[in-house]
């Protein structure tokens, strides 16, 4: 067969290839299923080697306006933190926006002086601060990660803080987005990506105890 026929048949070729259906999630995205929700487990700490992270929850993220599904989580966390205080555990917080600080903290979970609060730092907590030093330092070993919004600073954290040793707890009460899709999405990834979900319980507060 000569060279100008060989060509000929691959142009055939690739067009039938470059009209064939592809696989791919935004083709699927009409026909997608959700897999069964992820199962929730009980999760006992150590509070002398445990830190409760309260992330980003201030009066310009988390509010009835802003974020209901978040304003909607503040009891349930406020509780979690009298308990955790009760037990001296090591609590810190973060601010997502520039310009905040602990001020801005919502008053039923405020921080207390001494308590750590890092500034606005992005998704992962970890990047460009001492949060690792300062965890080691005080040798914790295990993360309460709650915070606002799940698929940010809960996902990257939360992952990141696994990926570097450390045990996280998950309160799937304690994380909060503006939509339902992105907190079942963290939820099912934090017990699904590999070298992550070994290192995760996920729950609810009210099945956390001390």
């Amino acid at each position: 067969m000569d060279v100008k026929k060989l060509l000929a048949c691959a142009l055939v070729a690739g067009a039938g290839l470059l009209g064939t259906a592809q696989a791919d999630a935004i083709s699927d995205w009409k026909d997608l299923a959700f897999p069964p929700a992820p199962e929730l487990k009980p999760a006992k700490v150590d509070p002398a080697t445990t830190a409760l992270l309260l992330l980003d929850f201030t009066n310009q993220t988390c509010t009835p306006e802003r974020r209901p599904r978040c304003a909607a989580q503040v009891p349930g966390l406020a509780k979690l933190l009298g308990e955790a205080r009760a037990k001296n555990m090591m609590v810190i917080y973060s601010v997502a926006t520039a310009g905040s600080d602990r001020k801005d903290i919502l008053a039923p979970l405020a921080a207390r002086d001494g308590d750590p609060v890092l500034p606005p730092l992005g998704p992962d907590k970890f990047i460009a601060s001492d949060f690792e030093k300062m965890l080691k330092d005080r040798k914790i070993e295990t993360l309460i990660v709650t915070g606002t919004a799940a698929h940010t600073s809960v996902l990257h954290t939360g992952g990141e803080a696994v990926l570097r040793g450390f045990k996280v707890v998950v309160p799937v009460d304690g994380m909060s987005s503006n939509e339902a899709f992105s907190e079942a999405y963290t939820a099912w990834h934090m017990v699904n990506a590999a070298r992550i979900m070994n290192g995760v319980t996920l729950t609810r507060v009210n099945m956390i105890s001390f």
